[in-house]
């Protein structure tokens, strides 16, 4: 049976707009169900921490659960590209850092693309590194550190959570490129064995975060030379900048961020989006991270536009850093 022509046409406009509507319905009903959070550490360490202080307070204003899913190995390379291969219908996110979204893709053979596979959220917080030393060091502040070093090249040891781009390898090439120092790396199976070392004077320097960095400075262990950071930490303020010690511009936070999947739709980033902003919000969350060191993005940079424009600036600062330096995964 043939339809008269203008039935024809509204039956086919109508099967044509009938996806577009399903989508829309389906994001105006977000969440239904829980929402999984890709963390691509094992639990415990600082970006663990970091994501169920978050996660849990989003549940707030979703009405549903954010479960952690930890999937660790390779640095955080095989649960970022888990949440690049999941479903684009906000049921999968991640919580990634600076190396995740920044630092991997100079040092892996990634087989996503961190910018292309992936939809900013909101970034979370920040923590500048500190650059911490043991006491035998002979010297207190950034200036004599760089005498020192100078005075005594290759003799020199500083500790890194393994190999491949941590944010000690990386600081501490970066430190060296301005300075003109030189002194090796030992890798270890993380920042806290790094930190034994370094307290038990078995090596000499660490470019660290604070959240490791801080409890033993407090306990008087380990000696902090300078914030790398143009202002000083609320959480330490006695720790001078090395914009103070005569280094300007040897800047390094590590910082965490919300990513979802390509293509998921903009209806449910701005309900994430949301979820974020209002658990950053809440006091207790910012006091507890402030606790680890960390700041929070102000209200006017949690935004998925304020992420990508971080995100695509730390990727033009350290890649060739990195490159340089022919840091690789291993």
């Amino acid at each position: 049976m043939r339809l008269p022509r203008r039935q024809f046409l509204r039956v086919a406009a109508g099967a044509v707009a009938l996806p577009a509507t399903s989508r829309i319905s389906s994001a105006q009903a977000y969440p239904a169900r829980p929402i999984t959070m890709v963390i691509g550490y094992a639990a415990g360490g600082p970006t663990d921490v970091v994501g169920r202080i978050v996660s849990s307070a989003m549940r707030a204003s979703l009405g549903e659960p954010v479960v952690i899913e930890n999937v660790a190995g390779a640095n955080g390379t095989v649960g970022t590209g888990r949440v690049a291969r999941a479903g684009s219908d906000g049921y999968t996110i991640e919580f990634g850092n600076w190396n995740t979204h920044v630092v991997n893709g100079a040092v892996y053979a990634l087989t996503y693309d961190l910018i292309k596979d992936f939809e900013p959220i909101a970034p979370i917080a920040a923590g500048p590194c500190l650059i911490v030393a043991n006491k035998n060091i002979p010297a207190n502040n950034l200036k004599d550190l760089v005498a020192w070093l100078k005075a005594n090249p290759d003799r020199a040891t500083a500790g890194t959570a393994g190999v491949g781009g941590s944010m000690g390898q990386v600081g501490g090439v970066f430190f060296r490129n301005m300075t003109g120092t030189r002194f090796g790396f030992v890798p270890y199976r993380g920042a806290g064995p790094a930190m034994q070392d370094l307290v038990a004077g078995q090596i000499d320097l660490m470019f660290d975060i604070a959240g490791n960095s801080l409890p033993q400075v407090r306990a008087g262990t380990i000696k902090a030379i300078a914030v790398m950071a143009n202002s000083r930490m609320a959480a330490a303020s006695d720790i001078p900048t090395v914009d103070e010690g005569g280094l300007p511009s040897l800047y390094l936070s590590g910082w965490y961020a919300v990513f979802a999947p390509k293509r998921t739709p903009n209806a449910i980033i701005t309900k994430l989006n949301a979820a974020v902003r209002h658990a950053l919000a809440d006091q207790g969350v910012e006091k507890q991270v402030a606790g680890l060191g960390l700041q929070i993005f102000s209200p006017d940079q949690q935004t998925p536009e304020a992420l990508a424009t971080l995100q695509k600036a730390e990727i033009e600062k350290w890649w060739p850093i990195i490159k340089a330096a022919g840091i690789k995964a291993e």
